[in-house]
């Protein structure tokens, strides 16, 4: 069973079978699919899944935290299964194609105290740009 099924299971989220397709879907690293994406691998599983649904189920799975919204360059939100899993994007400028990544340190000791401006900082957003070796 998949890590996210799994801790979904342990939430008693009431798996439903066009539940369970999503949660399969977005199943893996490095996954990072828009909601049509998303709906259109549910329907080659499920093929009576609504688009609705699959927004309804990517919502729910947010407002969980059991999945992570990722919006880079004012493209598609895209939806990241690795929200238990601290990690940044690595995001091709081309084609938008995005990776986990787990740079080493701690980010927070990028921003000087003095940069904070009294702000308690709870957590740190990096994307790092590039071309991947497709669109190279």
């Amino acid at each position: 069973m998949s890590d996210l099924l799994e801790r979904l299971r342990g939430r008693g989220w009431r798996m439903t079978s066009q539940r369970r397709v999503v949660a399969e879907v977005l199943d893996g690293d490095h996954v990072h699919l828009t909601a049509d994406e998303v709906h259109a691998r549910a329907v080659q599983r499920l093929p009576e899944i609504s688009r609705a649904t699959v927004y309804n189920a990517l919502g729910e799975l947010v407002a969980l935290g059991e999945v992570a919204e990722v919006t880079t360059d004012g493209r598609a939100k895209r939806y990241d299964p690795n929200a238990h899993h601290p990690h940044q994007h690595l995001v091709c400028s081309a084609c938008g194609v995005i990776r986990d990544v787990h740079p080493t340190g701690d980010p927070l000791t990028g921003l000087p105290v003095g940069e904070r401006f009294g702000f308690t900082v709870s957590g740190v957003e990096v994307t790092y740009r590039g071309v991947c070796p497709d669109c190279a």
